[in-house]
């Protein structure tokens, strides 16, 4: 069995692999040929939670084993610990056994690059991020290098959190513009961008709700029913969809706390290939995670071994 670190499992998972393995293991998903439950979520002290989230594909086998302590943040700590191993179907035999945190935030970012693929209106120039921790980071390095964004707002806690943030991404990427706000300060001083990227474990709504009508909304960070970036308003103003409707309908504190009719909410391997109209308002995108985006994860890692 292989052994990647964090740094070997980020070199083995580039965006322009694993955007369309993504894509591919959401059609599986759909057609049932993924076997992938709705994970396993154990409470833990402090606010944590142990999540264990198996799938299985007809090559692949992955289970991700990870505890999420939002706390974390404030010791210094990482907020994601954990690993993902890597199976033959065919024989169960282990075959490697990547970073947790990484698998995470790539596979992650590579939901969030497909949503955009498919539910832009047109190729995105600008983007607003609300938060600043480690799924920010990886969604920075995504729109970068996969998509060549070049002007990022990036709202924060407080303004010191968004600097430093800011100051951290323009050495990863010198060429990139970045200007710090307050999130607290959205509601009155929202920036036009074309993407508005929610990445914090929130308990109360931090996507403005007057957005503008091309204006894409993602929400990433929330993945719990007490949490919710997207204001109820937006969520009934537009068309939803989510990366796991299984999952969402769990999950998604957003829009379990909006009472959204759920037979009007699609999720993304049926709206794969589709483009919205100009005159349309942009539908609003919220993805909780799946197993399966971890066997996509794992499919790509393979096959640079």
């Amino acid at each position: 069995m292989q052994i990647l670190n964090a740094e070997q499992t980020l070199q083995a998972l580039p965006y322009a692999q694993l955007v369309p393995a993504v894509a591919q293991a959401a059609r599986e998903l759909a057609q049932q040929q993924i076997q992938a439950p709705e994970r396993l979520v154990v409470p833990m002290a402090e606010g944590g939670v142990l999540l264990a989230m198996p799938a299985v594909g007809p090559d692949l086998s992955v289970t991700k084993l990870v505890t999420v302590h939002p706390r974390n943040a404030a010791l210094g700590l990482p907020v994601i610990q954990g690993e993902v191993v890597v199976m033959d179907t065919a024989t169960g035999r282990r075959l490697a056994l990547l970073d947790g945190p990484t698998v995470t935030a790539r596979r992650t970012a590579a939901v969030t690059l497909l949503g955009i693929q498919t539910l832009a209106p047109h190729i995105p120039k600008t983007a607003l991020l609300i938060g600043t921790g480690a799924q920010a980071a990886a969604h920075v390095d995504a729109l970068v290098e996969h998509l060549g964004l070049a002007q990022f707002w990036v709202a924060g806690r407080s303004l010191a959190a968004a600097q430093a943030f800011c100051a951290a991404l323009q050495a990863r990427h010198p060429h990139v513009r970045a200007i710090a706000m307050d999130v607290g300060d959205l509601q009155n001083a929202l920036p036009a961008t074309d993407l508005v990227l929610a990445l914090t474990t929130s308990r109360t709504p931090v996507i403005p709700a007057h957005i503008g009508a091309q204006t894409l909304a993602i929400g990433v960070g929330a993945f719990k029913p007490d949490m919710a970036e997207f204001p109820p308003a937006l969520l009934h103003s537009r068309q939803i969809v989510v990366d796991d409707l299984g999952g969402a309908r769990h999950e998604a504190g957003d829009l379990l706390q909006a009472g959204v009719n759920w037979s009007q909410v699609r999720d993304l391997a049926s709206v794969l290939g589709a483009k919205p109209t100009l005159s349309d308002p942009v539908p609003v995108f919220k993805t909780v995670g799946q197993a399966a985006w971890d066997l996509a994860a794992a499919r790509v890692a393979m096959a640079s071994l």
